[in-house]
C-alpha cells in the first residue's frame, strides 16, 4: 500500500454516524419529557356531565405511550429493548408500582404467544411445514398471484377455527419454506415482504369472523351483555362479520398485488418441483404424527372451551403451554432449542401489554376516549359511527384492542341514544376495526411474528399500514351504509330526547 493509500484508507469497523437514529432517539425522550412535566391539563367530561381528571400518573402513562410508539415506529433500538423502557420508566417515575409494571411483561396472554410461536418452530423442526407448504404450492401452481391468494385464503380460513396468534406462529415457517422456493437468498424481496406483512394483515381480517379467532369477540360481547343486557349470540356474530371478513380478505390481496407485485410472475417449474419434493419426504415420521395430534387436540379444546360448560373454566394460554410442555416430554424439542425462540418478539409484546394496562389502570385511556368521543355528540350518525371506530382503530395499534373496546363503548352507548344510534352497530363496528390493527408491530401477534421473518422494518410496516388502514375504514362505511342493513342489521333507532 502506498503512503497516499494509507493516508486515505478508512478503519473496516468505522461507521458512519447515525443522526437519524440520534434525531428519534432525542424526539421520543422530548416527547415523553414535555407530556410528563407539563401543568395539568383540563378534565375530560362525558356526556352526562362526569368529570375524568388526568392525574400525574396517567400523563406520565401518555408520555411513556408516546415514547415507546416512536421508537417503535422508527426502530430506534431493538423493540424488545423499546418494551423493557416501558417498564423501566413506569418503575423510575412511579407511574406504577414496578411490581404491577413488570408483572405484565409475564402476563397469560404473552405467554400465549410463546406457546404458539413454539408451535411454529415445532412445525420447523419436525418438516411439517416443507409437507404443508408443498403440498399447498402443487395446488395453487406456478403464478406468484396464486400464492399470494392461496396463503391468504388459508390463512383467513384457519383464524375462524384457531387464534390468530397460533395461526400466524404455524404459517410463519410455511411462508419461509416458500419464499426459499422463489429466492435462492435471505434478501428481502417484493414477494416476502408482500407474503409476511400480507399474512399478519390477513389473520386480523379472518379472526373477526368467529369468536374462536381472538380473545376480543368473547369479551366484547359479554361487555355489551353488562350495559345493554342484550345478548349477541356466536352465530349472530358471524353472520354479520363473514362478509367484512372475507371482503376485506380479497381487497388486501388487491392491494398487495399492486404495492407489491411479485418480481416474478410465475416461478417455473414450481409445481413439478413441489410435487418431487412432497415425495421425497416420504411417509409422516413419529415426530411429525406426534406433533400433529398434540396441535390438532390443543386447538380442538381451545375451541369447544366456547361450547362445553366443563372445559369452561380451562385459560386457553395453560391449555396452549400443554402442548409446549409435550414437545419437551416427547423429545421433539431439546434445551437447545429454547435458545432459538425470538425472545425479542417476546419482549415486544411484554411491553405492548404493559403500556396497554398502564393507560389503563392511570385512566389515561379513558381520559382519551371521552376527549375524542365527546367531539361527535353533535355529529351526523354516521360520522359518529366512524369517528368512535377510528378512535378503536388507533388505540389497537398501541394497546390491547380488548382495552381499546372496553374504554370507548361505555362513552359511545351513552351518546348513541341521543344521535338516534343503535348500539348494536357501535359493538360490531368497534369489532371490525379492533381486530386488525395495521399500523405498529404491537397492535397484534401476527405482525411482531411476520416482523421476524426481517423481510421489512417496523417503518416500512407503518408507511402500508396507512393506506390499508384508510381501506379498512372505507370498508367500515360500506358495513355500516349497505351491507348491514341489507343483511336485517338495525342501524339508526328513535333519537332519546
Amino acid at each position: 500500500m502506498t503512503q497516499s493509500q494509507a493516508e486515505v484508507a478508512i478503519p473496516e469497523d468505522t461507521e458512519p454516524f447515525d443522526w437519524k437514529r440520534l434525531m428519534f432517539m432525542f424526539l421520543g425522550i422530548g416527547l415523553f419529557s414535555f407530556v410528563y412535566y407539563c401543568p395539568p391539563w383540563p378534565d375530560a367530561i362525558d356526556p352526562m356531565g362526569e368529570h375524568f381528571v388526568l392525574s400525574q400518573p396517567a400523563k406520565g402513562a401518555i408520555g411513556v405511550f408516546l415514547l415507546a410508539a416512536t421508537w417503535w415506529v422508527f426502530e430506534v433500538v431493538p423493540i424488545g429493548v423499546t418494551s423493557l423502557t416501558i417498564g423501566v420508566l413506569q418503575a423510575l417515575f412511579m407511574i406504577r408500582d414496578p411490581k404491577v409494571a413488570f408483572k405484565d411483561f409475564m402476563d397469560p396472554s404473552v405467554l400465549f404467544i410463546f406457546g404458539s410461536i413454539v408451535i411454529g418452530m415445532v412445525f420447523t423442526k419436525t418438516g411439517l411445514t416443507k409437507r404443508i407448504a408443498y403440498k399447498m404450492l402443487s395446488i395453487v401452481g406456478e403464478r406468484t398471484s396464486m400464492i399470494y391468494l392461496g396463503v391468504f385464503v388459508m390463512t383467513s380460513a384457519l383464524t375462524h377455527v384457531m387464534a390468530h396468534t397460533a395461526v400466524a406462529a404455524t404459517m410463519f415457517p410455511l411462508l419461509m419454506a416458500i419464499h426459499a422456493l422463489y429466492s435462492d437468498d435471505d434478501n428481502p424481496t417484493k414477494f416476502g415482504k408482500g407474503l409476511f406483512i400480507g399474512m399478519a394483515f390477513v389473520a386480523g381480517a379472518g379472526s373477526i369472523v368467529t369468536l374462536l379467532g381472538a380473545a376480543r369477540g368473547a369479551v366484547a360481547l359479554g361487555f355489551y351483555k353488562d350495559i345493554m343486557n342484550v345478548d349477541i349470540s356466536f352465530f349472530q356474530l358471524t353472520w354479520y362479520m363473514f362478509p367484512i371478513g372475507w371482503i376485506m380478505t380479497f381487497i388486501l390481496w388487491g392491494f398487495f398485488m399492486v404495492c407489491f407485485k411479485p418480481e416474478r410472475d410465475r416461478i417455473p417449474g414450481l409445481k413439478e418441483k413441489a410435487n418431487r419434493m412432497y415425495n421425497e419426504l416420504g411417509g409422516w415420521s413419529r415426530k411429525e404424527v406426534i406433533t400433529a395430534a398434540l396441535v390438532v387436540g390443543t386447538i380442538l379444546i381451545i375451541a369447544l372451551k366456547n361450547f362445553i360448560p366443563a372445559l369452561a373454566p380451562l385459560h386457553k394460554t395453560g391449555i396452549l403451554l400443554c402442548s409446549t410442555i409435550g414437545f419437551f416430554l416427547f423429545n421433539i424439542l431439546d434445551i437447545d432449542d429454547l435458545e432459538e425462540i425470538p425472545w425479542n418478539i417476546i419482549l415486544l409484546f411484554a411491553g405492548a401489554m404493559s403500556i396497554g394496562f398502564c393507560l389503563w389502570e392511570t385512566g389515561a385511556a379513558k381520559w382519551m376516549a371521552v376527549n375524542w368521543l365527546v367531539l361527535f355528540q353533535n355529529s351526523p350518525p354516521l360520522v359518529f359511527i366512524l369517528g368512535m371506530a377510528f378512535f378503536v382503530m388507533m388505540m389497537t395499534n398501541f394497546i390491547m384492542n380488548v382495552a381499546a373496546i372496553a374504554i370507548s363503548l361505555p362513552v359511545a352507548l351513552v351518546i348513541a341514544p341521543y344521535l338516534g344510534v343503535s348500539g348494536e352497530v357501535i359493538l360490531f363496528s368497534a369489532l371490525v376495526v379492533a381486530g386488525m390493527p395495521f399500523l405498529l408491530l404491537v397492535g397484534a401477534a401476527p405482525n411482531a411474528i411476520a416482523y421476524n421473518s426481517k423481510m421489512f422494518t417496523t417503518g416500512e410496516f407503518f408507511m402500508w399500514g396507512i393506506p390499508a388502514s384508510v381501506i379498512l375504514m372505507l370498508v367500515t362505511w360500506l358495513a355500516v351504509s349497505v351491507i348491514w342493513p341489507l343483511m336485517g342489521m338495525q342501524i339508526y333507532v328513535t333519537p332519546t330526547m
